[in-house]
């Protein structure tokens, strides 16, 4: 599905794949059950064998106890696994789909060896055991995590093919998280056996080993997500998966041992899993660096120093300080936002040109907080009233502005502003609010979940919720991303704000990233107009702003203008339009992760750049001066 149906077609034919998929299942079993001779009705239970039934059921709910367990920390490693490992391998959609594909296969062949084991001993004593081997195999893939895996000797630019950047995550994959899957996978069939019972119906046997299962994993995923990773953190989590594991299995070895009456080997035994337990307290945290540069972390070690990790709901946080004094944010192995020159200049760019294009900006919406800088943009300009900025981690915006309120002029606590916790489109399908600014910054688009916020029906939102003559400002980056991204990104864009725009944030003069501006109308910019803004005494705060990034004019802004909408139609046309359907372009993004082709996106945009003449207007002076600027670039 990830890696083809979806990124080749659509979220539809994908549907159709798996109900055909469905279909042809359900009619070999037809087939095969046509061939099957039928069991001999069973008469009604009488007294006495409904008190056996009782009997049974007594013995019964230590299996369905551990195989609810089981499922508990299967699902709560799976949750707590693939957020860790998504950083490993470039929190892409192909990123989960290897993880899940990795359980699946493990649990697939745990089941047929489970079923198998169950025939040839006793089916208690081996999934007492399987489940007692899980506290070794899950600590086995907590220490790959965190102590082996990230220090591979593996530099992912080494080449620009997905197939081999791939082979090699999956190898990491059945490396790290093989073994656990195929002991949660063999507990299955082993719970079965345990629980059946000559002369009773199956199909009460797996329906109640199934339910206990499946509602174990129902609690495991939820609890583990949605409350012990943000309260204790992934470690301590790990390390209760270990302690579940080891009392499930407990739970039925030692009635095993008593009723052998074994003393001896019940305190041999208890001794051991005390041991194996105590082991896992040893278990590690997963490294800051992993969190701070991901699949990149082999490469990038000793150009920083660490500063300070934290995990929360939804994401995990680095604050890192490079050797050259710069400080950078980032979220689950992706940069957000440093306060590097260049980066300063495209975070500042993403509040200040919408707010100054706007003659009279009150009210203001920042979409994700990062280090804070775009959002702090808005605080220097003396007429907007309201900032309300839209984070779905509430741990970013008190981490962030520890280290950045410098650059962020402390937004945070400005009293103008307004927090929300919550997720971009939830907010903006939700609420009645209207803006003059809607200013942009999410994760680069290949990161899964980000495409949502690129989508033709996300910005149609965001149109919605723009006052007449509001624009919306969007981050858009050109490296680690490839042409066709570009023009999936620009297209979907463009289909929305017709009269939109491109303006280039540029790195020793060669294309780096971008910020896509869009309104309901035609874009007219006087370029006197907005100098004579900026020479106001109450504009000051605006103009410093500027200076930081080393803009000193109006005329050094208004040069990072590249193409209009118009502009690119002949290099946008044809390429698919991200649609909530079926969100393509994250995997997209995801497919060109490893792609360095940021220059030859910036140059082949620029190939299409026509005069604004019909943009821009001014004194003679002013539209000179732009017009070298321009000229300038095209060299």
């Amino acid at each position: 599905a990830a890696f083809w149906l979806l990124r080749l077609f659509d979220m539809a034919l994908a549907t159709y794949a798996a109900a055909a998929v469905n279909f042809a299942v359900a009619g070999g079993a037809w087939l095969v059950a046509r061939g099957t001779p039928a069991g001999e009705k069973r008469a009604a239970l009488s007294g006495q064998r409904a008190a056996a039934s009782g009997q049974r059921s007594a013995r019964r709910w230590p299996v369905y106890v551990a195989i609810g367990l089981s499922g508990a920390t299967a699902l709560g490693g799976e949750v707590v696994w693939t957020r860790q490992f998504g950083m490993l391998l470039g929190a892409t959609v192909y990123a989960f789909a290897l993880i899940l594909a990795t359980f699946l296969i493990g649990m697939g062949a745990g089941s047929a060896a489970g079923a198998g084991l169950g025939k040839r001993m006793n089916p208690r004593w081996a999934l007492g055991w399987s489940q007692m081997l899980l506290v070794l195999g899950i600590a086995w893939t907590s220490w790959q995590i965190a102590d082996s895996l990230p220090y591979w000797p593996i530099n992912p630019f080494l080449t620009s093919s997905p197939y081999f950047t791939f082979q090699i995550d999956w190898a990491r994959c059945l490396w790290a998280l093989l073994p656990a899957a195929v002991l949660w996978g063999a507990s299955f069939p082993l719970a079965l056996a345990a629980a059946a019972e000559e002369g009773e119906d199956p199909g009460r046997i797996v329906g109640g080993v199934y339910a206990a299962n499946t509602l174990g994993a129902i609690a495991g995923a939820l609890v583990v997500s949605l409350w012990l990773v943000p309260a204790i953190g992934t470690l301590d989590c790990q390390r209760l998966l270990v302690v579940l594991a080891a009392a499930s299995g407990l739970l039925l070895i030692v009635p095993e041992l008593a009723r052998r009456r074994t003393a001896a080997r019940v305190g041999w035994t208890l001794a051991g899993v005390a041991a194996a337990v105590l082991l896992t307290v040893k278990m590690d945290p997963i490294p800051g660096e992993l969190v701070a540069y991901g699949r990149k972390m082999a490469s990038m070690l000793g150009e920083s120093r660490l500063v300070t990790m934290v995990e929360g709901r939804n994401s995990s946080i680095a604050v890192t300080q490079w050797n050259d004094g710069a400080m950078e944010i980032d979220v689950n192995g992706h940069v957000e936002a440093t306060t590097e020159p260049f980066d300063m200049k495209l975070q500042r760019m993403v509040g200040e040109i919408p707010a100054l294009l706007n003659p009279d900006p009150k009210s203001v919406l920042g979409i994700g907080f990062g280090a804070g800088v775009s959002a702090g943009t808005f605080t220097r300009y003396p007429t907007i009233r309201r900032i309300t900025i839209c984070e779905i981690e509430p741990v970013i915006p008190p981490t962030a502005t520890k280290y950045f309120a410098r650059a962020d002029y402390d937004v945070l606590h400005n009293p103008r502003t307004r927090m929300v916790y919550d997720d971009a489109r939830h907010y903006l399908l939700t609420t009645k609010r209207k803006f003059d600014v809607i200013a942009s910054d999410p994760l680069d688009i290949f990161v899964k979940g980000t495409a949502a916020i690129y989508s033709k029906q996300y910005f149609e939102a965001v149109r919605a919720h723009l006052n007449p003559g509001g624009m919306f400002s969007l981050y858009v980056p050109l490296y680690e991303s490839d042409v066709a991204t570009v023009q999936s990104e620009l297209a979907t864009f463009f289909a929305v704000f017709p009269h939109g725009s491109v303006w280039g944030n540029t790195v020793n003069g060669q294309g780096y990233d971008l910020v896509l501006l869009g309104q309901a109308g035609p874009l007219r910019i006087n370029v006197d107009r907005i100098q004579a803004r900026l020479m106001q005494p109450d504009y000051a705060p605006v103009l410093a702003s500027l200076q930081e990034v080393g803009v000193n004019s109006a005329v050094d802004l208004l040069s990072t203008f590249a193409d209009s909408a118009g502009d690119l139609a002949a290099w946008t046309r044809g390429a698919p339009l991200n649609l909530d359907s079926d969100l393509r372009l994250q995997y997209m993004g995801g497919w060109g992760i490893d792609s360095s082709d940021e220059e030859l996106i910036w140059q082949q945009m620029l190939q299409y750049r026509q005069p604004p003449y019909n943009i821009f207007s001014g004194s003679p002076q002013a539209l000179e001066a732009l017009n070298q600027e321009f000229a300038a670039q095209g060299q």
